[in-house]
């Protein structure tokens, strides 16, 4: 079960999303529960699975847009991919009225840039290559005019995954489609990919059906991407990511789960958040700070009762996590029951639903 190749599966790469489904709610669901084989149903569907007194957790997060392309002052091409959003508080202004901010970024060049060299990356954006770090990282200082999240909305791309194919030049879908429809807090390099098959309808609809739903932020980092690269998962260093749970939905969660309610969470993303916030006894605490903890087989879920989430690549920690919640035989019988009968993979593809616990099983019933 630890053993890394044991979380590997065949994929053809036609299988890989390169587009969205034409509606957010018109992908595949795939629904699995413990006892039962999978299920393929149409995402529309799932308002079917909630019970009056669960609770949906959503990943508020918002995407920004994290990939510069620009030139050096010598005149050759520089494309930066930024790994953090600057807050405000990281943030200064001059007595011009220009802003700056460090942030730590990937570079590809074809020449690497000394430190001190000025990047030109819009009329109104420049950066300044700071230092190099052992990562492979740099550093860089940006400098602008206004403010930051505008300047970046104009200069930069959407951060779309490396396995979507395709050229970022038109990439005014990506801007709404790559965001969920409720997200508000900006600071992630990638989307939470679970959340965006559900329009307003299909929300109103399950809110209609007496389950409210709760907001919390995990800003998803690069790190989501990073290899497994050891043969035993547990000797895998999982990335840490920014985490913000607000008191009110904490009470709200714990109140769901004294009352009998399930919890539903939204990705990955907000599983690992609600885990890492609870304490021994499963009670959630407000928490505003980094999250680094890593689910694999073995671990025991405290809040989280049931995920929806997308399809992950092989060998990935979110693989481990799902298998964690769902039990490893199957979800890899659900995998290659999904690969058969043609489902869409990854960001962009159809989703998956694990129920550990049916309307019929409800904690306290």
């Amino acid at each position: 079960m630890f053993d890394v190749e044991n979380y590997n599966y065949y994929l053809p790469a036609a299988s890989i999303a390169q587009q969205p489904a034409a509606r957010r709610d018109e992908s595949r669901l795939l629904v699995l529960g413990r006892e039962e084989g999978p299920r393929d149903r149409m995402f529309g569907d799932i308002v079917e699975l909630f019970e009056p007194g669960d609770l949906l957790v959503v990943n508020d997060t918002r995407v920004f847009p994290a990939r510069l392309i620009g030139y050096k002052e010598t005149g050759g091409k520089v494309e930066l991919f930024l790994l953090n959003y600057p807050r405000d508080r990281e943030i200064t202004i001059d007595e011009h009225g220009l802003g700056r901010a460090e942030v730590t970024c990937l570079l590809k060049s074809s020449k690497r840039p000394q430190p001190g060299s000025r990047l030109l990356l819009g009329s109104d954006l420049d950066g300044e290559v700071l230092e190099y770090l052992e990562s492979g990282q740099v550093r860089v200082a940006l400098s602008f005019g206004g403010g930051l999240e505008p300047i970046l909305n104009r200069h930069g791309h959407v951060p779309l995954p490396p396995y979507i194919r395709r050229e970022e030049g038109g990439d005014a879908p990506d801007r709404e489609r790559y965001q969920t429809v409720y997200a508000s807090e900006t600071g992630a390099v990638a989307a939470p990919t679970a959340g965006l098959h559900f329009t307003p309808e299909l929300l109103g609809a399950i809110m209609a059906g007496g389950v409210p739903i709760a907001n919390i932020t995990l800003h998803v980092g690069y790190g989501t991407f990073s290899p497994v690269r050891v043969e035993d998962i547990r000797d895998h260093e999982i990335h840490q990511e920014y985490v913000k749970i607000e008191a009110g939905t904490a009470t709200l969660i714990n109140q769901t789960r004294q009352g009998g309610g399930r919890i539903w969470a939204v990705g990955t993303t907000t599983a690992r958040a609600l885990e890492d916030a609870a304490d021994e006894k499963g009670m959630v605490r407000e928490k505003a700070g980094w999250c680094g903890l890593y689910i694999y087989p073995g671990y025991k879920f405290k809040v989280v009762d049931n995920l929806i989430t997308n399809f992950h690549l092989p060998r990935s920690s979110l693989l481990f996590l799902v298998s964690a919640l769902a039990g490893y035989e199957q979800v890899m019988a659900a995998y290659r029951h999904a690969v058969a009968h043609g489902y869409r993979f990854y960001s962009y593809g159809d989703a998956m639903a694990i129920v550990t616990v049916p309307s019929d099983r409800k904690q306290g019933s």
